[in-house]
């Protein structure tokens, strides 16, 4: 069996067939079985683990997340044949950031997990040709780049704002997002931790110029807030605002009389003693620990209203549940 060379230490995870030969790489190693080309002139080390890869996926990684996941990696596998004046953007650049997105389906025929990559350029400069990449004529009066983790993107605010075609709904889930603020609280993580955002600075990326969906781009913005903590509660929180009810308080700390802390609450209406709780994918711990949260509520007299994704479906239905609560 012919032993395949070892690459240069200077070559990473992902590199580009001109790095690999300015670097003495033979044509033929790179044409070995180690190595995939996920784009043409690129490679990628199949024998390291990408920080994104496909290792087993965690069981309780929900699909949103994995194909997250997926957009950071396939970013990541095309940046070393990109242009320098080029940036990641729209979808690819939220996903870089750490964006909550809709899951993308491939049209019938194409290949699923040919996750498009989406590329800006600003003027008249030549966009990218390539199967699985999307190039997008920008302009610096409407669109701000940074560097982030080593790569040129959009600043979360341009990349929000250039994100009009997305539902509403969505659209709020990432702008909370890239407002949220750490706020200090009861076993809170990350609690120094900056927001991407404000939303002023989304209301300025949305009047700096003509936008695809700007009537949307203004709604969504009124709607999002800086004290929500995953796209599910923030759309579980604009259909309870869209039935006309109260708007809900966000992740408010609770304690009993005797001041011990009971739980920290989706959303909830302390006046009236209602908690308004989303459930996602559950695992064995998180199971436990939510059910004795609930049970400490209940007992102190707090109303609870548990919110599944099947519920999500049927707004009425849980609009209709909240409001008799409230009554």
């Amino acid at each position: 069996m012919t032993r395949i060379g070892q690459l240069p230490s200077s070559l990473g995870e992902n590199f580009s067939v001109a790095e690999a030969r300015d670097a003495g790489v033979l044509r033929s190693r790179l044409r070995a079985n180690d190595l995939a080309a996920p784009f043409r002139g690129t490679r990628r080390r199949t024998d390291i683990g990408e920080t994104d890869a496909a290792t087993e996926p965690d069981p309780r990684s929900t699909p949103h997340a994995l194909q997250q996941a997926q957009r950071r990696a396939r970013a990541r596998e095309y940046a070393p044949r990109m242009h320098p004046e080029h940036f990641f953007a729209l979808e690819t650049a939220a996903a870089l950031w750490g964006g909550p997105l809709p899951l993308f389906r491939a049209r019938a025929g194409d290949d699923e997990e040919q996750l498009p990559v989406h590329v800006g350029v600003f003027g008249a400069g030549a966009l990218p040709r390539m199967p699985s990449v999307a190039g997008h004529r920008m302009r610096p009066a409407t669109t701000t780049v940074c560097l982030h983790g080593g790569l040129r993107v959009t600043s979360p605010a341009s990349t929000w704002a250039s994100l009009g075609t997305l539902p509403l709904h969505e659209l709020v889930a990432l702008g909370d997002y890239f407002c949220r603020v750490w706020r200090p609280g009861y076993g809170r993580p990350t609690t120094d931790r900056r927001p991407l955002a404000t939303r002023a600075q989304l209301r300025a990326a949305t009047a700096s110029g003509r936008r695809v969906g700007v009537r949307r781009l203004r709604q969504a913005v009124e709607l999002v807030r800086t004290d929500a903590w995953s796209p599910r509660e923030s759309k579980v929180r604009c259909i309870l605002v869209e039935g006309s009810l109260p708007e809900p308080q966000l992740n408010i700390d609770v304690y009993d009389d005797d001041g011990r802390f009971l739980a920290c609450i989706d959303m909830a209406y302390p006046d009236c003693k209602v908690a308004v709780e989303y459930h996602g994918i559950w695992h064995s711990a998180t199971y436990a620990h939510d059910v004795e949260r609930i049970a400490r509520l209940r007992a102190a007299g707090w109303t609870v209203i548990e919110v599944t994704a099947e519920l999500v479906q049927h707004p009425a239905d849980l609009v209709s549940r909240v409001r008799q609560a409230l009554r």
